[in-house]
């Protein structure tokens, strides 16, 4: 009797993303449910800061020992509140990796403890992946602190270190924990950071959705002025987008060819490279979509301009 030699299974997953204003205040309540305890003891939870949150942030190490004490009866701190270096520097250096991991070998980690992980998206992909292989996987929960993490890459699949000189060579796809989107995380963002941020918003919206393309385009010198009543809006519809894209398009570990969410990155990563990661990722990316979207109207003919009738000046 011949058996199958193909057997399809798809395992289950659950992609929690939640909207806060002020996570460590009146709203702690939300990451304070997320860290579920593991039967009848207190959740295991261990805290990692990107160091430009930490020095733009001084009091916030006290703040997240508070919130522990606050939930004590929930979770207990495995070990201090660490700090890596912020931006592609704790992507660069293989040593922080080996650091993260003997610092989760040391505390006893486990596949029920938690990672939480605040900072910018080279933080949280660097902490991510080290999370992703301890143990083949600890929970990580990512408290993106700039507008690009939380409306693209916090909000996304992936983690990986740079290797070789290329970006994103090491790494792995894990489905987060939770995602929690938190706007007093937002208010410490340098200028520069807070506009090139919203390059994604404006990829998945060309991917996605006209309407919202129109609205950023009708709204980007309020954005660029930090009006969070138009820049909030935008941040969640992307982020929203983005989650869509991976749960329900069929291909979240982007085992096919077709990689739409990476339109404007082949050249995006290749600027960052070659400017010694000069160039933040959201100015990189905004760059490869004026590239790819330039190319696409040579190569098929499609017209230069679009009219956009704007909803409100």
């Amino acid at each position: 009797m011949l058996f199958p030699a193909e057997v399809p299974f798809a395992p289950s997953f659950v992609h929690r993303l939640y909207f806060t204003h002020e996570l460590l205040g009146a709203d702690q309540g939300c990451l304070a449910d997320v860290l579920e305890p593991s039967g009848d003891r207190p959740a295991r939870v261990q805290f990692w800061v990107d160091e430009y949150v930490a020095e733009a942030q001084p009091d916030l190490r006290r703040r997240l020992r508070e919130f522990a004490e606050a939930h004590a009866e929930r979770i207990v701190l495995a070990g201090n509140v660490q700090v890596v270096p912020g931006g592609e520097a704790v992507k660069n250096d293989i040593h922080v990796l080996e650091r993260m991991l003997k610092v989760f070998n040391a505390a006893g980690l486990d596949r029920r403890s938690y990672v939480v992980v605040i900072g910018g998206g080279a933080v949280l992909d660097a902490v991510g992946f080290a999370a992703a292989i301890a143990h083949r996987g600890l929970r990580l929960v990512r408290l993106p602190t700039t507008t690009l993490a939380q409306a693209d890459s916090g909000v996304g699949v992936k983690n990986a270190v740079n290797l070789f000189g290329k970006k994103n060579w090491l790494g792995t796809f894990a489905v987060p924990w939770a995602v929690i989107n938190d706007t007093a995380l937002l208010s410490t963002l340098p200028d520069r950071d807070f506009v090139c941020g919203f390059s994604e918003a404006v990829k998945v919206s060309l991917l996605k959705d006209p309407g919202m393309f129109a609205e950023l385009a009708c709204s980007a010198q309020r954005i660029r002025e930090r009006d969070l009543s138009v820049a909030l809006p935008m941040i969640r519809a992307s982020a929203e987008w983005h989650r869509r894209h991976i749960t329900q398009g069929g291909d979240p570990f982007e085992s096919r060819e077709a990689r739409p969410l990476d339109f404007g990155h082949w050249s995006a990563h290749r600027l960052e490279a070659l400017t010694d990661f000069r160039l933040r990722h959201g100015e990189a990316v905004a760059i490869g979509l004026a590239i790819d979207t330039l190319y696409s109207s040579m190569a098929l003919g499609l017209p230069r301009r679009t009219p956009t009738a704007c909803s409100r000046p």
